[in-house]
């Protein structure tokens, strides 16, 4: 054999042992793969008022009352009634902090009060600290009804100041043809709290 190929037989001869060395290497070794997944369920969310997601009916005052001695079921003095808002977090699996308040009140009779659990306000800026709150998560009752009663009294005040109130109510009658404000409802979930 000449030289050459003895130098390539060599060479051969190595390659192949440095080969089977390191093959031997890899295989040589115990390997665990294990494989996983993170999982999160996501909370349901929902929120309701008077049966709707997106919008609240208007609360015309004068639909909620029976007299048939106005015309066009208008508001007076002497006249009352009741509306309703209802709160809905059926199906919410988080807590929902909610609140109501009355925006872009006009025209208010001056003498028309509303009552919320036995509590007389003068206008319904003052009643919304009465009707916000907490529903939480894991209360079997999700639904919240505010009842809230108006009353524009026939006579307000007593002696003298049925008389003056008598004056406003005629003025308020002769001025004001319509009254109105608008109802904003929030719901927003609770921020959750390390236990």
């Amino acid at each position: 054999m000449s030289k050459k190929k003895k130098v390539i037989l060599i060479v051969l001869s190595l390659v192949v042992l440095v080969a089977t060395f390191f093959g031997g290497q890899t295989f040589s070794k115990y390997v665990t793969e294990v494989n996983g997944k993170g999982v999160a369920n996501v909370a349901k969310w929902n929120f309701k008022v008077n049966e709707s997601e997106s919008k609240i009916q208007t609360i015309n005052l004068s639909s909620t009352i029976d007299n048939s001695t106005l015309i066009d079921n208008k508001i007076a003095p002497g006249t009352s009634g009741d509306f309703e808002i209802k709160l809905d977090a059926t199906g919410a699996e988080v807590g929902i902090d909610y609140k109501i308040t009355f925006l872009n009140e006009s025209n208010k009779p001056q003498n028309l009060v509303f009552t919320y659990q036995d509590t007389k306000f003068q206008n319904l800026k003052d009643m919304e600290s009465a009707l916000k709150g907490t529903i939480l998560a894991d209360e079997e009752q999700k639904e919240k009804v505010f009842n809230i009663h108006w009353e524009w009294p026939y006579e307000t005040g007593t002696g003298a100041e049925i008389l003056t109130n008598d004056k406003i109510d005629t003025q308020n009658g002769k001025e004001i043809q319509e009254y109105t404000f608008d109802v904003l409802v929030e719901g927003v979930q609770t921020i959750p709290q390390a236990s």
